[in-house]
């Protein structure tokens, strides 16, 4: 039991970056590990073309089922929004273009927070990330992504937000490449109360496109496609966004998520090949 001055201190900060696979549910139980499989290719791919292969290296992480939360140290985290997102992006044409017809297509919806975060337990930066990849503003994202030949989305909470756009620290991007708009997240009031700001970006889609996708998820509409006339009923969005946030447990020094694919009791997002063992 941790003492009253141990229960008081503030814990380090970690950037939190959370990643969720569009339509897992649907992915043939055959396909499950080999997409996995990808995905964490593709990620080490993107850290790595981004300057940031030291902190993909010692990431400490937790599955969601549809994809995992990592955590690793903030002061690089403007590298995560610019250029990861773009280089993500990139990986992600590149995987789906050398994939069959028949193949389950790869989007991913990401989000970002940053804050205090003790080891093995939740945090409100942990938490909030997890509500904002179940968000409306995510699901209209990726709708976007979809319909504009993007295949990723990302959502970034207002305190990354003013640490790396509103204080200058982007590259390539600036602020008029992000959407800032109010996440709802269905079925969770404490969070809505809160009108909690946030900021949808998608690699090369105007935001001007994005917030046709956000008008219409609020309708209760999704459209995906070329064409209008193509909109349903948002209700697989609605049942999506009302999962709950994960409970925490993360590993600690945690080299690749596939070094403990042996593991019993910690189920992993990205088990290893046999031939990279």
């Amino acid at each position: 039991m941790r003492s009253e001055a141990n229960f008081r201190d503030i814990p380090s900060e970690k950037s939190l970056f959370v990643v969720d696979i569009k339509d897992f549910s649907r992915v043939p139980e055959s396909r499950v590990r080999s997409l996995r499989c990808d995905l964490h290719d593709i990620l080490t791919r993107t850290f790595t073309r981004s300057d940031l292969a030291e902190e993909w290296g010692c990431k400490e992480f937790r599955d969601t089922g549809d994809g995992a939360i990592f955590a690793l140290t903030p002061h690089r985290m403007p590298l995560m929004v610019d250029p990861a997102l773009n280089n993500l992006n990139q990986e992600l044409i590149r995987y789906n273009r050398n994939q069959s017809k028949s193949s389950h297509p790869l989007y991913l919806r990401v989000s970002f927070d940053v804050g205090p975060l003790p080891f093995g337990e939740p945090s409100d930066a942990s938490i909030n990330a997890c509500r904002l990849i179940n968000s409306g503003l995510a699901y209209a994202g990726i709708n976007a992504a979809v319909d504009n030949g993007a295949y990723v989305a990302a959502v970034i909470s207002q305190t990354a937000f003013n640490r790396i756009v509103d204080a200058g620290r982007l590259d390539l991007l600036s602020a008029s490449d992000f959407l800032p708009a109010t996440a709802q997240v269905t079925g969770k009031s404490s969070f809505n109360e809160r009108d909690e700001q946030a900021y949808i970006h998608v690699p090369g889609v105007s935001c001007t496109a994005i917030e046709a996708h956000l008008a219409a998820l609020s309708a209760g509409h999704r459209h995906i496609g070329s064409s209008p006339a193509t909109s349903t009923p948002n209700t697989a969005v609605n049942a999506a966004q009302s999962s709950a946030a994960p409970k925490f447990q993360f590993n600690s020094n945690v080299g690749t998520v596939a070094d403990h694919i042996d593991t019993v009791y910690q189920p992993i997002s990205f088990p290893v090949r046999e031939d990279d063992r």
